[in-house]
């Protein structure tokens, strides 16, 4: 299925994007898309009959804005210097066990919001990644079986960054992750069974018209079976937590100089096979 949540921002409802490209209401069927949905087995077998019959309301896209996909976040994990290529164009070694960060909840914003440019930015850069959502609660998995088992769906992501705050400004990553609207998520949230193999998909970035990054999952040096697996032996992770698995080469910080950071007035597009297509504009905070 793909579900994905529409309308004003901190208003959204519930939807379905049916086989045949049409938006459905999903509101008299769920509350949300969000953590609670996916840990009740009962709620989700009300949403795919609902779906296979075929007698959801259609609801009219036009001018009606995509939010994120999931809503009530419970924590976004994410993988650093995840892609062989991406490590390489960033002159790191890859690391020999995941680079682990997090960015807040409240960074996430829809696929199409806004990206605003943190006052005194100077540096920053645009990263396409691979979402998971997580399922089911998830500690001490011991294998990538059982690992996949608490994968709910897949995302595209937004994880764009501020690289003087990440890197120059001292302490951790996260001055350089977490400013506002810094991750958007969607369109679609693509449940698990519709992506039969997480490390066969097609990533593609744009700015301003021009192809950036052009990798594939492939690359990843930790699979997405292998990040779900690593980091629920450090936390817990809950339905309805995020894990960015890492992006692949082309961002702004492994070109030669001058580096094309990003600037208020870009527009940056994104997409990922199967999961859908991102559009931001770029103005300043």
């Amino acid at each position: 299925m793909k579900l994905l949540r529409v309308g004003t921002a901190g208003a959204e409802r519930p939807a379905l994007l049916d086989a045949g490209g049409a938006l459905r209401d999903l509101s008299g069927t769920v509350t949300d898309i969000d953590g609670a949905l996916f840990a009740d087995d009962a709620a989700l077998d009300r949403v795919r009959a609902a779906a296979d019959a075929g007698t959801l309301p259609v609801l009219d896209p036009a001018g009606l804005r995509i939010g994120p996909p999931l809503a009530r976040i419970g924590k976004v994990v994410c993988i650093g210097l995840n892609y062989h290529d991406h490590a390489a164009e960033t002159g790191a070694e890859p690391p020999a066990e995941p680079v682990v960060f997090f960015k807040a909840a409240d960074t996430v914003v829809g696929p199409n919001d806004t990206v605003l440019v943190p006052r005194g930015s100077v540096k920053t850069d645009w990263e396409v990644e691979l979402a998971v959502v997580i399922g089911r609660t998830a500690r001490y998995l011991e294998s990538h079986e059982e690992a996949l088992a608490h994968v709910a769906g897949y995302a595209v992501a937004h994880d764009v960054s501020e690289r003087e705050f990440q890197i120059e400004r001292g302490g951790t990553w996260d001055k350089g992750k977490n400013c506002e609207t810094f991750n958007p998520l969607g369109p679609w949230l693509v449940t698990a069974d519709e992506v039969p193999d997480p490390q066969a998909l097609g990533l593609r970035l744009w700015v301003n018209g021009e192809l950036k990054q052009d990798g594939t999952t492939a690359q990843q040096i930790f699979p997405v079976a292998e990040v779900v697996r690593y980091v629920s032996q450090f936390m817990t992770l809950y339905p309805g937590d995020v894990i960015n698995t890492g992006t692949p080469a082309g961002v702004a910080l492994g070109q030669p100089e001058p580096k094309p950071f990003l600037r208020a007035g870009d527009v940056v597009e994104l997409e990922i096979d199967g999961l859908g297509r991102q559009r931001q504009e770029l103005k300043g905070a």
